[in-house]
Parts: C-alpha cells; structure tokens; sequence
C-alpha cells in the first residue's frame, strides 16, 4: 500500500494507464448444489458452479463492464478446469492463474433449508489456494485497483503472508480489503488482530456492522473508525438498513439499501464491493459508490446463486 501523503486520490484514479480497472486476489472454489427447494441430502442431482469472494468480485465486475482479472491458484484437475472456464466465459482475465498439478481445487457443498437459510459444508484443507503464499505477488498485472479479502489471509499462513505482503507492498492505485471474517478459518489463531492489521493497510475497507461488532466488539460506525484510522474510505455496511462510508477528516455518508425480497444472501457482500469498485473505477462521487454497491447486492440477494445478474454496461 501506498502512503497516505502519496496515495492516489480516490477520486482521481487514472484512466486508461494501466491493462485492467481491478485486480482481485484469492481462492476460487467448485460449488455443487442441489436444485432450488431440494436439501442436499435428498438431492438426486447437483449443479456445479464456481464461487469464492474474490471470484465472485471479479466475476460482478466483468458484468458492470469494468476490465478485471483474477488471480490465484487451482489444481490441474477438472474442477479447476472448470473454474478457469466459467471465470473467462464471465470476461475475467484468467491468464496470470496458476494451475498446481501437486494439490486439488478446493470445493464446497450449499444446502438450504426451507427458512432460505444456507449452509456450506467445505473442502478446501491442502487445495491448491491454501499452498499460494507471497510468492504469487509477482504474477500480478498492474490495474488501479487491487482488491483483496481476509478469506485469503484465512485458509492458511501462507495466505496471510500473501494478504500481507500485497497489501503492504507497492502499488500506485488504490488497494481495496474486504474483512470478509470466517471464524471457523481462524480457529486456533487470532482473528481480530490479524484482520485490524490488515485492515489498516488498505486504502479503502469493507466491513459488516454485525461482522465488527463479534469480530473487535465495536458495534458503531464511529467505533469501527477510531479502530481502523489509516484507510482514506472504511465502509461500513448494515444489513438491510444501508451502508456509510467513512471517509478521512470524519465526514461520514450514508445510503439506504434497496428493499428486496430476499432469496439466498450468499454472495451479496461481494456483490456489494463490486458494485462499489466499478462506480469508483467510472469516478462517481461517494453516495453513487454506495448506491451502486446496494444495487449489485440487490441482484445476489434475489438469485440462489453467488453471482446475480447484471444491468448492461
């Protein structure tokens, strides 16, 4: 991360310099999931599709139009094959991916209740993604955003490394973290030190209300902030009720979330910072990102899938 004194403005982001508007960093996984109304164990099909937060970023943000590319590793086998696919069939660049022949891509099961409540049962030790470290930082394109999350830093101390070391290290845009906190990735270690570190490495930070409040028991916006002092813009998003970006010198914006009738809400977080990275990357002014952000997330909220729909660019 840069500076603060030498960061590139938020609101002046350069155009057309550099060969993509985001960069995300992270895992990719399979999903198999049974058909809408089904529960897993009863299924007698499952669809297979693709996820993980910094895919599904990257995957919204092809949608709205911005040039992203994702990065990280998966195993050389069909799983990852087919990942690589849905990514690029998405218009995400693909081509600085690694392809491990030594582990497996990771995968994970969805089952849903009848209360619309989802549950994921996951298989990820040893995959290819938790054996990526600070290594794989050479391979990443230069884009005005980088964005990154702390389900990285979670899978495995060589994804901490890794969330660290780019966070921490040079990059002329804006570098973008999403808290994204897993308790039960963090077991065994110290989750809310980790993420407050890296959190106050970013330029701008997405967090949860709720997220915060169990992870550093701070329950307000205001709280949120003094925690995490150094980002230009902390964003702090509340559910239902809306998001306030928190930006630096204290003034503080806020926009109410779009009323929507919800059908999964797997996926909406990711959805949200997409939709905010892409107004950000067009220049739009702090309550437009927001608003932009609901909207994205509205979309995941009303589909079963990690990915909703998307409005023509």
């Amino acid at each position: 991360m840069t500076t603060q004194s030498d960061a590139v403005p938020v609101d002046a982001l350069p155009v057309d310099v550099v060969p993509f508007d985001v960069v995300t960093v992270g895992e990719a996984m399979a999903v198999l999931a049974p058909h809408p109304g089904e529960r897993l164990a009863a299924a007698g099909s499952l669809t297979l599709g693709t996820a993980g937060a910094e895919a599904n970023v990257a995957r919204t943000l092809s949608g709205l139009g911005s040039r992203v590319a994702w990065v990280g590793a998966l195993g050389a086998d069909p799983l990852g094959d087919r990942i690589v696919a849905d990514l690029a069939s998405s218009g995400v660049d693909v081509s600085h991916v690694i392809r491990d022949a030594t582990a497996p891509t990771g995968l994970y099961l969805k089952d849903t209740d009848e209360l619309r409540s989802s549950r994921m049962y996951y298989y990820r030790t040893n995959s290819a993604a938790s054996k990526t470290d600070a290594g794989l930082l050479p391979r990443l394109p230069r884009s005005t955003v980088l964005h990154l999350t702390g389900v990285t830093a979670a899978i495995s101390d060589g994804g901490l490394e890794l969330t660290r070391a780019a966070l921490l290290g040079p990059h002329r845009g804006v570098v973008s973290f999403d808290v994204n906190h897993r308790p039960a990735l963090w077991q065994g270690r110290d989750a809310a030190s980790a993420l407050a570190e890296l959190a106050n490495a970013a330029d701008l930070v997405f967090v949860g209300l709720d997220e915060a409040e169990v992870l550093w028991g701070t329950g307000t916006v205001a709280s949120i902030r003094a925690l995490l002092p150094a980002p230009a813009v902390v964003v702090v998003k509340d559910g239902a009720i809306g998001a306030t970006a928190h930006l630096v010198g204290g003034e503080s914006v806020f926009e109410p979330a779009q009323v929507v009738e919800v059908l999964e809400p797997v996926g909406a977080g990711d959805a949200f910072a997409a939709g905010y990275l892409h107004a950000l990357i067009q220049g739009e002014p702090v309550n437009e990102r927001l608003a932009a952000g609901h909207a994205a997330a509205a979309r995941a909220l009303v589909t079963t899938a990690d990915v909703g729909g998307h409005p023509r660019p």
